[in-house]
Formats: structure tokens, C-alpha cells, sequence
């Protein structure tokens, strides 16, 4: 009974407590725990009325950049038009055609584009001012080397206009423009001599015939860039120098031969020069003409 009395005891005094902490100066001791909110009260909207907050969410794709191949090169810058493109496109620059044949076609190119830019008569009194300084010894030349005498005048007026004291930025000297290798080769001592330079640069032109079989323009070629370069290209090589250089003398031949005595149909028949009287006057002033391209 007494265990009994005990229980109910404590089980008083607990509810006295619970009372006590609920108490309403307990309770006002305590703040609410939303002090700024209100309540508003929003009524159900009217049949047919629209949304009043629209969300859209647009659906993207990831998109992801093509793949650069590894091994790709960048683009080439288009290579920029040169003098005498329409000639190239005329006349093959490769194997696989004969020399009379591409002659006769580089000759047609010259008469009927004209992209040289000069007409025969106006190289006359530059070609003329060259006879009239150097004709011997170029036709001396000429005999023997077997060529003709025109054509080694047109390799003299573009290669140095006639300056003996000519000296190229590469070591090209003289008349013919002979490089201290290709001088010794063909036993040129002194490049400067007039006579010496012609010799040698005649014995090259006659050389690079035979090697390229009567090829005028491979010839050419080979005078101007050397005959390893047209080896290795199987033709006139793609050099803006040599390409421009090679129709520039042709061009120049066309105009020489005019001043032959004999009519000229190929690079090794003779020529003797004729010089006109009426041109004395301009041979001086023709000598100090610079290069004609």
C-alpha cells in the first residue's frame, strides 16, 4: 500500500509541473516562430481564366565542336598570279613533247599574247648598241660553238644588257652572267674579258642543247637555273625567275634575228649581223638601258 501511495504521489507532482510550464506567462515569454507572416486568402479563379505565371523552359542540345584531325595541314595560301602565266598554260613546261614542237608553240604564245610587254623593234636599239660594242666576238663565238649569233646576243641583253662590269647579288659576272664555278668549268679565267666571257657562255649554251636534245627552252632553263634544277624537275622548273627568264630571252631572239643577214628558222644556223646605219646614234644611249625585265 505504501509503494502504492508513493506512485500516485509522484505522479501528482509531475502534472503540478506540466500546469506550471504551461502557464501563460511561460507562454507569452516565448516569440512565434513566423513574426512576419501573414496570410492571404487567394479564392479558386473562374472557369476559362489563363495562367496567371507562365514558366517555359526550352529544351537545348548540347552541341559539340567537329573533331580537327590530328594530322590536318592548314590551308594554302593561293599562290599570286607571275608574268607569263598565259605563256605556261600555253606551252608545256614538262616531258612528253618535242623540241620543234614546243618552240613553235612558245614562239605563237609570244606573237599572240604579247605578255613581254616589248615588240621586236623596241629591243632593236638595245640588241643594235650590243652589236655594235661586242659583234665579233660574239660571232667568233657563235662559229664555234655551232649557234647561232642571235641567240647568243638575246642570253647578252637580258642577262646583263650589254654591261661588261655586270655583277649579279649571287656572283654572276659579265656579259653572259657566268658563275665563278660554271667560268672555271668552261675555262674562263677572267669573266670580266669580253671575249673570254662570251666564249665561255657560249660553249654552256651549246652544252645544255646537247644535254636537253635540241630543247631550246630546256636549255634555257638550265642556263638560267642551273642543269640539275630542269633534271630534277623533268622540265623547266617552277621558279618565278627561270619562268619569266625563259620566254624574256626567246622573246629577245625573235627580235635578234631580225638583224641576221640569213633567215633564222632554229638556234644553230649561222648569222651574220647587219647594223643599220640609221641606229648609230642609239647605240650609246641604248648601252646604259638596264635590264630589260
Amino acid at each position: 500500500m505504501r509503494h502504492r501511495a508513493a506512485r500516485i504521489l509522484a505522479m501528482v507532482v509531475v502534472a503540478a509541473c506540466s500546469i506550471v510550464a504551461l502557464s501563460p506567462a511561460a507562454i507569452a515569454d516565448t516569440p512565434p516562430p513566423f513574426p512576419d507572416f501573414t496570410f492571404k486568402r487567394v479564392k479558386v479563379p473562374p472557369p476559362g481564366t489563363r495562367k496567371r505565371i507562365t514558366v517555359q523552359i526550352r529544351e537545348t542540345r548540347s552541341v559539340r565542336p567537329a573533331a580537327r584531325p590530328r594530322d590536318a595541314d592548314p590551308p594554302l595560301p593561293a599562290r599570286p598570279p607571275r608574268r607569263f602565266d598565259g605563256f605556261w598554260q600555253t606551252v608545256p613546261a614538262g616531258p612528253g613533247i618535242a623540241p620543234s614542237e614546243r618552240l613553235a608553240k612558245a614562239i605563237a604564245a609570244l606573237k599572240v599574247d604579247g605578255e613581254s610587254g616589248r615588240k621586236p623593234r623596241e629591243l632593236h636599239p638595245l640588241l643594235q648598241a650590243i652589236i655594235g660594242r661586242y659583234g665579233p666576238q660574239i660571232e667568233a663565238a657563235a662559229l664555234r660553238s655551232g649557234l647561232s649569233a642571235a641567240l647568243i646576243l638575246a642570253v647578252i641583253s637580258v642577262e646583263s644588257a650589254g654591261r661588261n662590269s655586270a655583277l649579279s647579288p649571287r656572283g654572276a659576272q659579265g656579259l653572259m652572267q657566268l658563275i665563278p664555278a660554271t667560268a672555271k668549268r668552261f675555262g674562263v679565267e677572267d669573266a670580266f674579258d669580253p671575249a673570254r666571257n662570251i666564249a665561255g657562255g657560249a660553249k654552256y649554251l651549246d652544252f645544255l642543247l646537247r644535254l636537253f636534245k635540241g630543247d631550246i627552252l630546256l636549255a634555257l632553263a638550265g642556263y638560267n637555273a642551273g642543269e640539275n634544277a630542269v633534271i630534277r624537275a623533268e622540265g623547266v622548273p617552277d621558279y618565278a625567275e627561270t619562268r619569266a627568264y625563259v620566254p624574256l630571252v626567246l622573246d629577245a631572239w625573235l627580235a635578234a634575228r631580225e638583224l641576221c643577214r640569213t633567215p633564222q628558222r632554229s638556234v644553230r644556223v649561222p648569222c651574220s649581223f647587219r647594223l643599220r646605219p640609221e641606229s648609230a646614234p642609239a647605240i650609246v644611249a641604248a648601252t646604259r638601258l638596264g635590264r630589260p625585265h
